[in-house]
């Protein structure tokens, strides 16, 4: 019974993933998606705590805001998701971004404050990719997660009887075969290493002898000066050192590459968000109204897919947008 849950939902994300995609098989903007406009009045700080995954994203889209808006200021702090939900009830923040969704003991913390639910908004979607040194075979032949989870997990609540320490038990012959495996991943702080303990190691436990690193940039970058290393991080932090592992997400299945044409069959494909702090009948005051209406605008979907991420489709576009008492017309 709990496995037919587990595939419903995970049935449903993938539907959910592909719908809000303009464009599958190659990453376009939606061109249904409004072009910005600039309005007058907008002045403030754009003060972001939160999601390392996102952090170049919140960047280049507050650094896009500061062109069009000089009096606009940027503060941007990227040291994992759990420091999103404490910012925005501290008032230290008034984004904040997040790799993960919020869990029910935060958004009760903050509903405590306020009075309110804090609001989700869907800014892009990534494809949360498993890396190995380039020059690794297992990046042809593939893993499942049962296996990715006998190589991170002390728990293995995947299913294998035994843990994989060595290339040669994850099914690679020759000098690979007695090569041991290290592992790089990201502190607790992270929301995607929540992400990842819920999804690929089926909310198991980590080993121990996990290097944890604190940025997700470092993670890529450990494993790209160790042959034998493997690691998680957001697609976007890809370089050419390393190289992605295709994944299924049970043992038998055909493993499928983190691209775009593979989101609604990839095991860890996941929307990537920003919490707002907006009260029930009020409108956004101009800064965080017009930051949110140019992430989600031709040019602010550019920057999702500059930066290695997939962008959403003018659906999820709109309805997000109207859920905050923005409305924005499809462009012809």
């Amino acid at each position: 019974m709990r496995n037919r849950s587990i595939l419903r939902a995970a049935t449903l994300s993938a539907a959910l993933l592909l719908a809000a995609l303009p464009a599958v098989a190659q990453v376009r903007v939606d061109s249904r998606l409004p072009h910005y406009r600039p309005v007058q009045g907008v002045s403030g700080t754009v003060k972001s705590v939160g999601s390392d995954t996102l952090n170049n994203l919140m960047t280049l889209w507050a650094e896009k805001l500061k062109a069009l808006y000089p009096n606009v200021q940027v503060e941007i702090e990227g040291k994992g998701s759990s420091t999103a939900p404490p910012a925005l009830v501290a008032g230290a923040s008034n984004f904040g971004p997040m790799s993960r969704t919020m869990k029910a003991a935060e958004i009760d913390a903050f509903e405590k404050k306020f009075g309110y639910k804090p609001v989700n908004v869907k800014t892009a979607i990534d494809m949360l990719a498993v890396y190995v040194h380039k020059d690794n075979p297992i990046a042809k032949a593939g893993l499942s997660l049962p296996q990715v989870d006998a190589i991170f997990s002390a728990t293995r609540k995947g299913g294998l009887a035994a843990a994989i320490t060595t290339w040669g038990q994850a099914g690679l012959s020759g000098p690979w075969a007695h090569r041991p495996i290290s592992l790089y991943g990201r502190n607790s702080a992270s929301g995607t290493y929540g992400y990842f303990k819920k999804h690929a190691l089926f909310k198991g436990d980590y080993k121990d002898s996990v290097k944890e690193q604190p940025g997700s940039s470092a993670v890529v970058q450990g494993v790209a000066h160790d042959l034998g290393g493997i690691g998680y991080s957001g697609l976007g932090y890809r370089t050419a050192d390393v190289a992605t592992v295709p994944l299924a997400a049970k043992t038998g299945a055909a493993p499928v590459a983190p691209t775009p044409d593979h989101v609604a069959q990839y095991p860890l494909a996941r929307f990537l968000y920003i919490y707002v702090n907006k009260k029930p009948g009020t409108q956004l005051e101009p800064l965080r109204r017009e930051f949110l209406k140019l992430v989600f605008s031709h040019e602010g979907q550019e920057i999702v897919v500059k930066d290695g991420y997939l962008p959403v489709s003018y659906e999820v576009a709109k309805a997000t947008l109207a859920a905050i008492g923005i409305e924005i017309n499809a462009t012809n």
